[in-house]
């Protein structure tokens, strides 16, 4: 191997490992540590250890491959029951939300900036997304009520949708675009095909998944991984929204009670942080510090008509509707955080070669910078004054299932958390459906064969060998006890999968 390779490969793993520990100092400080790779990537740049980086187009490629593993992790972690009650919300403030985002900014932009109608459309269209992976990593830290972190993390996966499409037209040459009407229905169409193909890949590659008993635990989170990337292919050949696809194959899939769904939901994590981890440190890379100070002055005045006008009117005008008080709306107004994905969909017209790309880049990257701090730091506060936190819960219990093909039954592991009424509860209280039973219970690095009157403790770890037929069933019953104890019935606790 060449001594560059080796050196490539020496400087690659150093700033994994500094950005998994920044990762823990980002939490200390209370910023969103995509700054932290951001800044990263701008010190080995050229304005610091000199690593020049220009190439708008690999940004690009690299930037939708990131943002692919990105929002199929946000897919396979969000549960259906959480999500549908804001689905609806959730839609709206994804297109027409999206709408009243690039109208307002645009209008704005084309007057107080003196830009051409083409580059302030852009503006407003970049702007427009809110982030994923900025979205995901500040949510789950917080105690929010279910509610309000559900719509903002099914908006931020779905938003990328009709905002690529919009920038992707916005970037053609003038005097290229197709009538309105025209365009109006090729997004129609983008959006509706790629919901059904995520819907297709995502229910066929579930019925696979569950009967194909794959030799190795391992295989099965790759498989569900490149299941999403199948997803995002196939829409993209058939013209389709991609990244919708990908987000609804990964709601399927997580939903789908499917073999070592844990090893799945830990290795899709994992996956997630390296995207965002190499998609912000190669954003960071390709800006240049020198041209950012001409910057400044734009991006807070765009930042100011995005975060206290548009943001605001375009909650209002989505989410009134459906019964959303001024708190609430208040608090999804802030909560809009733009991360990766403006700066990403900045370099698609940088990469047409569009002019005033360059502008439109910079100001975007030094707005995500400074109202990403402010929105990231003081997002914990406004939500404690608005009211919007929600009490600590107890930790929903976590159930992993392994096939047993020849047995035509599955395997299931638990393990009995801090704070769960499986603790003093005999096993013959469990009352599990005909067909399931505790077949070996693990304590203090020993392992027995329970007996009706075991009584459980906290830090058991229990597994129960249950018929395919009634393996949810159980499951069920499972989630329901650790919830509400052995009388859980009696409190309308029947045990439904949710993520608290």
């Amino acid at each position: 191997m060449s001594h560059e390779f080796n050196l490539a490969l020496l400087m690659g793993a150093a700033v994994l490992l500094v950005c998994v520990g920044a990762v823990r100092l980002s939490v200390r400080l209370g910023l969103p540590s995509l700054l932290v790779y951001l800044l990263l990537g701008v010190v080995i740049g050229e304005a610091g250890l000199g690593i020049e980086f220009e190439n708008a187009e690999l940004t690009r490629t690299l930037g939708i491959c990131a943002l692919v593993v990105i929002i199929a992790e946000g897919g396979l972690t969000a549960r259906w029951s959480t999500l549908r009650p804001v689905l609806g919300p959730a839609v709206v403030l994804s297109t027409v939300g999206v709408a009243v985002s690039v109208a307002v900014v645009g209008v704005i932009t084309h007057y107080a900036l003196g830009v051409g109608w083409q580059q302030a459309l852009l503006y407003g269209a970049v702007l427009s997304s809110t982030d994923a992976a900025a979205v995901f990593s500040t949510l789950r830290r917080m105690p929010v009520r279910p509610r309000l972190a559900a719509i903002l993390e099914a908006e931020s996966g779905i938003n990328d949708a009709p905002v690529v499409i919009l920038v992707v037209l916005l970037s053609l040459p003038e005097g290229s675009h197709d009538p309105w009407w025209q365009q109006l229905g090729l997004v129609g169409y983008e959006l509706a095909a790629g919901g059904v193909i995520g819907l297709v890949v995502g229910l066929g590659g579930a019925w696979a998944l569950r009967r194909a008993a794959l030799p190795s635990a391992g295989l099965y989170p790759l498989a569900a991984v490149g299941l999403t990337v199948l997803a995002y292919a196939v829409g993209s050949v058939a013209h389709a929204s991609g990244f919708l696809a990908v987000y609804v194959t990964g709601v399927v899939l997580g939903n789908a009670h499917l073999p070592h769904r844990r090893a799945m939901l830990g290795f899709a994590d994992g996956l997630a942080w390296l995207a965002q981890i190499g998609l912000f440190v190669l954003l960071g890379l390709l800006a240049s510090p020198s041209q950012l100070g001409k910057a400044v002055v734009p991006a807070l005045v765009v930042g100011l008509v995005l975060i206290l006008l548009a943001r605001p009117l375009s909650v209002l005008v989505s989410v009134t509707p459906f019964r959303f008080g001024w708190r609430d709306q208040a608090f999804l107004s802030w909560a809009g955080l733009r991360g990766a994905v403006p700066v990403v969909l900045a370099t698609i017209p940088l990469s047409a070669g569009l002019p005033g790309a360059q502008t439109l880049f910079n100001v975007v990257f030094v707005l995500v910078v400074v109202y990403t701090a402010v929105q990231g730091v003081t997002l914990p506060p406004v939500a404690k004054r608005l009211g919007v936190t929600a009490p600590g819960e107890t930790t929903d219990l976590q159930v992993e299932s392994a096939p047993l093909e020849r047995m035509g039954a599955d395997l299931l592991q638990l393990e009995v958390p801090a704070g769960s009424k499986l603790n003093g509860v005999h096993v013959d209280e469990l009352r599990l459906p005909l067909g399931a039973v505790v077949t070996l219970v693990l304590r203090d690095g020993g392992a027995f064969v329970p007996e009706p009157q075991t009584r459980l403790k906290t830090r058991d770890s229990l597994l129960i060998v249950a018929t395919e037929q009634v393996r949810d069933a159980a499951e069920r019953r499972l989630r329901a006890v650790s919830r509400r104890g052995r009388l859980a019935r009696w409190f309308a606790e029947h045990g439904e999968d949710r993520r608290q």
